[in-house]
């Protein structure tokens, strides 16, 4: 196994997700007066692990059930499917990924709370239980969700309470913007992937509601996204200085969402979608994110 192979098991350029997740909970923490390097580091580097352990049974599980083939999958950097690598190499992989998450988080869980194991022990089974084990997750309506759920207001969460030591409402409701948008990637994948999914035997949000519908709950997951950070900014949950960098990233959102609308949601479009909906994703994360770190400053 190469390391462009196990970049491509692991799908490294989906790791934006989670770290940005991550690092506006973290900045969102400091907002609060708290932060440590040290925390900052090992909990980074454990939800790195968790996310390409994640991927990896990912990229085991839709191999195994047929999800990942050559007929519906054109994406090249699918390999167990294109460029014949095992699929126990992409297990062995996301074992020991899952291992090493483990030992940070029990690391980071002396470090502050013992609760951290049993709050990281929920991610992980959840984690594996996306694809694997006999009811995956990401077969069923539930996918999208659990997504945004997990990567959007749990990790949120838990970056909160890793820094601060507490859990609260302002917290939940900060979280909101990233829950939508990061249900909404999901969405945007999966809706490309309709075809190949119902052939597939998978049975999807996108699959029971059909591509128009689709369409239409993407781009209210889109709204939602902002409507709430700039709710959320007005209340005093986020620091106002988020509302300008907010207005600057609807705007280039707006017009990437029309880009993509235009071309289609299909399995050629696929890779230009995710590129288009990974580029909102960031542009909202640096809007709070930097919004944050200016409110600090003045």
């Amino acid at each position: 196994m190469t390391l462009t192979q196990f970049n491509s098991i692991i799908e490294i350029r989906t790791k934006i997700i989670s770290m940005g997740t991550f690092i506006t909970g973290s900045i969102y923490a400091l907002t609060l007066g708290n932060w440590s390097w040290q925390t900052f580091i090992i909990m980074g580097s454990a939800v790195l692990c968790v996310d390409m352990a994640t991927t990896g049974f990912n990229s085991y599980y839709d191999y195994l059930n047929g999800t990942d083939n050559r007929t519906y999958n054109q994406e090249r950097d699918k390999v167990l499917v294109h460029d014949g690598v095992s699929p126990q190499t992409a297990l062995l992989v996301s074992l020991a990924l899952s291992a090493a998450a483990a030992v940070l988080g029990i690391i980071l869980a002396y470090r502050t709370s013992w609760l951290l194991i049993p709050a990281g022990g929920i991610c992980m089974i959840a984690g594996y239980a996306y694809t694997g084990g006999p009811w995956p997750i990401s077969r069923t309506p539930l996918g999208d969700l659990a997504a945004g759920g997990f990567l959007g207001t749990a990790l949120f969460m838990i970056s909160v309470a890793v820094m601060t030591g507490e859990v609260t409402l302002d917290a939940l409701a900060a979280s909101l913007p990233l829950f939508c948008m990061i249900a909404l990637i999901l969405m945007v994948n999966n809706t490309c992937d309709i075809e190949g999914d119902t052939a597939a035997g998978r049975k999807t949000l996108e699959i029971l509601i059909g591509k128009k519908r689709s369409i239409h709950l993407m781009g209210a997951l889109g709204l939602g996204a902002y409507a709430s950070a700039f709710a959320l900014s007005l209340a005093g949950i986020y620091p106002f200085p988020v509302v300008p960098l907010l207005v600057l990233s609807l705007a280039f959102s707006a017009h990437t969402a029309l880009a993509m609308k235009s071309r289609g949601f299909t399995m050629e479009t696929k890779g230009p979608s995710i590129r288009g909906i990974s580029r909102i994703f960031l542009t909202l994360v640096f809007a709070l994110s930097c919004g944050m770190l200016i409110s600090l400053l003045i």
